[in-house]
């Protein structure tokens, strides 16, 4: 038991744990000494770093970051339905002839745009609440 406390103590070599023990046992008492040999020096604890808060912390921001990068594609959608809308007043005024025909590929291309806003929406939201 001596000798483990000793050597917890921070001695390198046996020798001086040797030293220590032979003038311990002889006394009965610990003996100090001015010999740095003799009596080792004690060193500071090692301080270990908790990083779990900190960990959270950049969790969140990597999640609002993800959030925001996704929630660009909505206005991606707004101007994909802009442009749609816009070819088709174009068109129509070309030839008004094809009025029917161009609304349904303007409706059509209204729900492709319109959708995927919606994807990158819920993808959004998943990022935020989900994760």
């Amino acid at each position: 038991m001596m000798l483990a406390s000793i050597a917890r103590l921070g001695c390198r070599n046996m020798s001086t744990v040797a030293q220590v023990t032979r003038a311990v046992s002889r006394s009965g008492v610990v003996v100090r000494s001015s010999n740095a040999e003799l009596m080792p020096v004690m060193r500071s604890p090692v301080v270990r770093l908790h990083t779990s808060a900190i960990r959270r912390d950049i969790d969140q921001a990597a999640k609002y970051i993800g959030a925001g990068a996704a929630t660009a594609g909505v206005a991606g959608s707004g101007a994909g339905i802009g442009s749609v809308f816009g070819n088709f007043v174009m068109a129509y005024a070309r030839n008004p002839s094809l009025k029917q025909q161009l609304f349904s590929y303007a409706m059509l291309g209204f729900a492709f745009s319109e959708a995927m806003g919606l994807f990158c929406l819920m993808m959004s939201f998943l990022i935020l609440f989900a994760f």
